[in-house]
Formats: C-alpha cells, sequence, structure tokens
C-alpha cells in the first residue's frame, strides 16, 4: 500500500471520528465527554466546527484519535479475558473508564 493511500485513510478516519464525536457530544454532551476522555473546552470547540472546519481538520496525516488505554497490561486484561459474555462487557467498561486521559499542555496542537 502506498503513503498517499494510508494518508487517505487516516484522513477518512480522522473525519469519520470527528463527526462521530460532534453527534455523540450532541446526544449526551456528558457522556459523550466522558467516553472520548476530552474536557469541556474541547467538547465546546468540537460542537461549534461547521462541515467545512471538520473537513479541514481531519485533512492531516496524523491520527486526530488515539489509544486511552496506554497500558499493554490494560490492552492484554481486555483482549484475554476469561469472563462470560455478559461479564465481559462490564469489565471492559470498568477498565477503559478507570483510565484518565491525559489533556494536552497549554499551548499543545491537536
Amino acid at each position: 500500500m502506498s503513503q498517499s493511500n494510508f494518508i487517505d485513510e487516516i484522513q477518512e478516519i480522522n473525519l469519520a471520528y470527528l463527526l462521530l464525536a460532534q453527534r455523540l457530544l450532541h446526544e449526551d454532551r456528558e457522556a459523550a465527554m466522558f467516553r472520548l476522555k476530552i474536557g469541556n473546552d474541547v467538547a465546546e470547540l468540537l460542537v461549534s466546527l461547521n462541515a467545512r472546519q471538520l473537513t479541514k481538520l481531519a485533512r492531516t496525516n496524523q491520527l486526530l484519535c488515539r489509544f486511552s488505554q496506554t497500558s499493554a497490561e490494560h490492552l492484554r486484561q481486555l483482549t484475554d479475558n476469561p469472563r462470560d459474555q455478559g461479564l465481559a462487557g462490564l469489565h471492559a467498561s470498568l477498565l477503559l473508564a478507570s483510565e484518565t486521559f491525559e489533556s494536552m499542555p497549554p499551548g499543545g496542537k491537536m
């Protein structure tokens, strides 16, 4: 796969992520902020972006979304969970919720 194909895919993922984030924020802001692991200022900015601004933001060669799980052990616990399906979902939710998000430093770029 060529480098330009990777960039195209990254841009598609970015746009899909931004559109999903906006939709979640419109439906239930508090739950969306929790799930997206973003603060109020970022939530406010995302909600205020129009289609042109979303597209411009998405057209970067860097992923805007990232793993909230930075620990390989947490990821392993999610994927190698021996619990039955009913409890596995609850366990995964608890593990994901327990991970705190790191806000960007002041002046950091998105």
